[in-house]
């Protein structure tokens, strides 16, 4: 026969590799809109402004901060200026070497100190910082002061209060840090503020506020500080060095002992020693291990030198906030409107992206291209002058999914919903199970014809076209409902796939969309329910006062056929086409013939399963050339009843006549009243040895 062509899609309703064309994004939105209701609208309204609020407040919420400011020290640090020394400004300290020589741990040796201002007062320096605080008496303070009362470099004191450093500093020691700086106090002698904020994380990020009480901060007080940026708090920009190669590292400030500046000096040597300190910002304090030490955003990755991570002694950080000041490197705020704009954008963004109906190679790109976004658009920010310190990006990824899952959860919602009433309708006519596993793998609901094994049923109601004509309309659409209602369930409780239903006629078959090992005894199964099921029908209608009709005939044979979605542009059918098909119609019908309510073919009967069918001899179907062995399940026949039967069969295919004729008589006086088995004796006497029974 003609294999049918397979059914294409409308170009205009299809990509132009044959693939389904991706229903535009606004109108799954629209549509998400409209289906989702009332209940399903507002959870994912108020899970999308969840999300919102977590992509513009991560920094202020537990854990999720952590996570920021991780992410700011990376950028902190992979942004981070590279720059040769800085010649502006340079670090004196006391070390533990200076230590270990003057053998004066704390207070630090005073007179030490004096040595090297004196030294250095004469060598130009632009100013002098020192953080060193003088909150305790020692034997050698006289020298300092009056040190101090002489400089002619401008020279600020560190000052620090218990108020806004509870935990480095007490009253009594403040006290004396007041009456001390009070003493030697001058036009070129002045007190400054030492005070660092440091994060929960005890990291210091930004630069400190200002308490109206206490004196200028030592960067904005050892240099002119514009107006604009007086009261600076965004974040501190930490330079690295230029080389990072091992033994060629040269530190971004240079960091020379005290030691070298406190030796007895003549004018020559001075002159010398001048240029490590001419022109420049001098800053004096400790490099000690264990003390005033700092975690900085460089100190949360591993140097490249010393593969450790490093802290930075406070001296250190006050010449980065002024190598900040002097290069006026003042980092911009994001305003707040524009955070709340990129918060709303990003979960926008992600709830969309849940809605994308494109190829999955396109699905990951927009994936991927998003996910770089969060990742390389706060660096660049950071790279062009950007305080990211406010900037959620850890937020932003939460957001983003937040949004991708609230709306994909509405979405697959709605498609369950969808997928429910498509399972529902496909339902219908497939089992349960198959209908189910076609939705989770629709391709394997063949969109064009293919060669199927299969096992076709055919169904007829005798005597329901005369009882048509006899009541209404209304009782006819009510008892052909019932009727096939009942067949439909049997069809689908053993696993088949209901094809049409022809008027009151039922066509199945098994083996298609999905084929299963059992395919065979259910269908055989089903052959002979749907039989009962007709004669039980038989039996309701003759309660309700309603002509009799006659017995459901049913047929069933397994053959090729060709099966998948036929018909033409506006509509088309899955269904099966095939000789199997038109034997499985033949055999329904023969049932008339040989006055018997199921036929089923030998081909079906060989891999049915079940040990009740009785031959019923060769016969020639209607318009049919190539005979038929054919078998009627008789449960209710004894095994060896049934085997008797056989036997005479087969004696008469064998042509063993006596066989036969012992056989035949005893049968006959034994089912007399069975019409199946007395026509089954007359079609055997009336053939010969391997002939078969022409139907008319």
């Amino acid at each position: 026969m003609t294999t049918a062509e397979p059914i294409q899609p409308e170009a205009s309703d299809a990509a132009p590799d044959g693939r389904p064309a991706a229903v535009p994004l606004r109108k799954r939105v629209r549509r998400l809109v409209t289906q989702l209701g009332p209940s399903r609208m507002a959870a994912t309204i108020l899970f999308l402004l969840v999300a919102v609020l977590i992509a513009r407040f991560s920094w202020q919420m537990p854990l999720i901060d952590a996570a920021e400011r991780a992410l700011y020290d990376a950028r902190a640090t992979l942004m981070a200026p590279h720059v040769e020394q800085d010649k502006r400004i340079v670090m004196v300290t006391y070390n533990d070497e200076t230590l270990f020589n003057t053998g004066i741990r704390s207070p630090l040796d005073r007179t030490l100190l004096a040595n090297a201002l004196g030294n250095i007062d004469q060598m130009g320096a632009k100013a002098i910082g020192i953080d060193i605080a003088f909150d305790s008496p020692r034997p050698d303070d006289d020298l300092l002061k009056a040190q101090l009362r002489a400089m002619k470099t401008p020279t600020w004191l560190a000052y620090a209060e218990q108020a806004s450093n509870p935990n480095t500093i007490f009253f009594e020691q403040q006290k004396f840090l007041e009456t001390f700086i009070a003493d030697v106090a001058t036009d070129r002698t002045k007190p400054t503020s030492v005070l660092f904020r440091t994060d929960d994380d005890s990291v210091i990020r930004n630069w400190p506020d200002r308490p109206k009480n206490l004196p200028p901060l030592m960067s904005n007080a050892l240099a002119p500080v514009d107006p604009a940026h007086a009261d600076f708090q965004g974040n501190i920009r930490f330079l690295v060095p230029a080389r990072a190669a091992a033994g060629q590292e040269e530190p971004v400030f240079a960091n020379i002992p005290i030691d070298t500046f406190a030796l007895p000096m003549d004018a020559d040597m001075r002159a010398g020693f001048a240029e490590l300190v001419k022109g420049r910002y001098v800053l004096i304090g400790g490099d000690i291990i264990d003390n005033d030490q700092f975690n900085t955003p460089l100190s949360r990755f591993p140097d490249a030198i010393t593969g450790q991570h490093e802290t930075m002694i406070g001296l250190e950080v006050h010449a980065h906030m002024l190598a900040q000041q002097l290069d006026g490197a003042w980092t911009r705020p994001i305003a707040g409107p524009a955070l709340w704009a990129l918060a709303i954008l990003i979960v926008l963004a992600g709830g969309l992206t849940s809605l994308i109906d494109l190829r999955a190679r396109w699905v990951a790109l927009a994936f991927l291209g998003q996910m770089a976004f969060f990742i390389a658009f706060p660096f660049w920010l950071q790279g062009r002058g950007v305080d990211t310190t406010t900037l959620p990006t850890f937020g932003w990824a939460i957001g983003w999914l937040f949004g991708y899952a609230a709306v994909g959860t509405a979405a697959r919602t709605v498609g369950s919903r969808q997928r429910a009433f498509a399972q529902s309708a496909l339902g219908k006519y497939l089992p349960a199970d198959v209908a189910a596993q076609i939705m989770r793998d629709p391709d394997q609901l063949s969109l064009h014809g293919e060669r199927r094994n299969i096992f076709c049923v055919f169904t007829d109601l005798e005597g329901f076209t005369k009882l048509s004509h006899a009541v209404t309309p209304e009782t006819v659409a009510r008892l052909l409902n019932e009727y096939l209602d009942r067949l439909s369930d049997i069809v689908l409780a053993h696993g088949g796939t209901i094809d049409k239903f022809v008027g009151d006629a039922v066509v199945a078959f098994w083996g298609a969309p999905l084929s299963r090992p059992d395919d065979g005894p259910q269908a055989a199964a089903a052959a002979l329910d749907m039989y009962e099921a007709g004669e039980k029908f038989r039996i309701d209608l003759a309660a309700e006062d309603i002509p009799l009709i006659g017995m459901t005939r049913v047929g069933l044979h397994v053959g090729d056929a060709i099966v998948g979605n036929f018909g033409g542009e506006g509509r088309i059918q899955y269904t099966a086409l095939g000789d199997s098909m038109n034997t499985a119609s033949r055999l329904e019908a023969a049932n008339k013939s040989l006055k018997t309510g199921v036929l089923v073919s030998a081909e079906a009967a060989a891999r049915s399963g079940r040990d009740d069918l009785v031959p019923m001899g060769r016969v020639t179907l209607r318009g049919r050339a190539q005979p038929v062995d054919v078998f009627t399940p008789r449960p209710d026949l004894a095994a060896e009843r049934r085997a008797r039967i056989g036997a005479l069969v087969a004696a008469h295919a064998a042509g063993d006549k006596n066989a036969y004729v012992t056989g035949a008589t005893a049968l006959a006086e034994e089912f007399a009243q069975d019409a199946s088995i007395m026509f089954l004796i007359e079609r055997l006497n009336e053939t010969e040895r391997g002939e078969s029974y022409v139907l008319s």
